[in-house]
């Protein structure tokens, strides 16, 4: 006689994968898992004291827990019911207790606190809404004057979720892997020195490119277009492009343009044995040292960052508004 296979049950959402929820009295209906949103914010700007407070606010009020980093509560004037983590000391993104239970990561800043936010949003899977406080934001959902109406959309879920590409980064020092890394935006090989160019090699897919000297080279994602790669000359390129960047920077040579390969490719920048050491940073937050002879290989990366998102405006919409392009003139296609 076959015996039936037993059900998986249906993973709760706050639950750890694999842990089956205990059964509800007789007679009684199941509670829904509890709500919680994690807020990180820049806590050194006045502004976003404030507007982290207010959205603690907004959120207590309706139902909604709320978890800060115990470093930033302190700059903060919170209620006794806000969980704080990390209290023993700063709290990295890869801790797995951090974002736990979590539905959403709100953060409030700017371009290098919208990134931090980035490094929990992966580590997490949890998807990151941006509040822009700083002055361009490409990865912010709302501008501060939006805080209210941010808060109502979170409490009634009504945001999408899409996926970023990342980069995987790798660092080999005579063959040997040396460092691994990761970035949203961009990693850039840059010198070290400001008196001397940098020496290199770039390379797509195990065949040379390129050599010259210069200030580095910034290997980019789509995302990352309109960061250092736009700064550097890179084409701006449109999130729903699969496509990598790579963007030389300040390049001493007749043939030093940008060049977009496809999201499979494999760059690589060689650091010349003749040259001062480089230095690479991801995202303009963290770094390591590059010794002569270094090589640096940049391909897709194998987890995204996922961002809630409030608007359907287009990419198009959103780069005229950020960069305040002139558009005076413009017709549209006759109806």
């Amino acid at each position: 006689m076959t015996t039936a296979p037993t059900p998986t049950p249906t993973p709760i959402p706050g639950e750890p994968p694999g842990r089956t929820p205990e059964p509800a009295p007789a007679g009684t209906a199941a509670r829904p898992a509890p709500r919680t949103v994690f807020l990180l914010a820049h806590t050194g700007r006045p502004a976003a004291v404030r507007s982290a407070e207010l959205v603690v606010q907004g959120l207590l009020r309706s139902g909604i827990g709320v978890r800060v980093l115990a470093e930033e509560a302190a700059d903060l004037t919170l209620p006794p019911e806000v969980d704080l983590v990390g209290a023993g000391g700063e709290a990295a993104a890869g801790d797995e207790d951090v974002l736990d239970g979590c539905e959403l990561l709100m953060v409030l800043g700017g371009d290098g606190t919208l990134l931090r936010g980035a490094e929990f949003a992966r580590a997490s899977g949890v998807p990151m809404l941006g509040v822009n406080l700083g002055r361009v934001g490409f990865l912010a959902e709302a501008e501060r004057d939006d805080l209210d109406k941010v808060v109502d959309r979170v409490v009634t879920r009504d945001y999408e979720v899409e996926e970023r590409m990342t980069l995987d980064v790798v660092v080999r020092n005579d063959g040997q892997v040396a460092h691994t890394d990761w970035a949203l935006n961009e990693a850039s090989v840059e010198k070290a020195a400001r008196e001397r160019m940098l020496e290199v090699v770039t390379e797509v897919d195990g065949r040379p490119v390129s050599r010259f000297g210069g200030d580095g080279v910034v290997c980019a994602t789509p995302t990352g277009s309109t960061a250092y790669a736009f700064s550097a000359g890179g084409p701006v390129v449109w999130p729903g492009v699969e496509a990598l960047l790579m963007v030389p920077i300040s390049a001493h040579a007749l043939f030093a343009k940008p060049l977009v390969t496809t999201p499979d490719a494999v760059l690589a920048v060689e650091v010349q044995p003749e040259t001062p050491n480089g230095v690479l940073w991801c995202d303009g937050r963290r770094t390591v040292e590059l010794p002569a002879g270094a090589r640096v290989e940049v391909r897709r990366g194998a987890v995204p960052v996922r961002l809630a998102r409030l608007h359907h405006a287009s990419f198009t919409d959103r780069l005229v508004a950020k960069f305040a392009l002139p558009v005076a003139g413009w017709r549209g296609a006759p109806h």
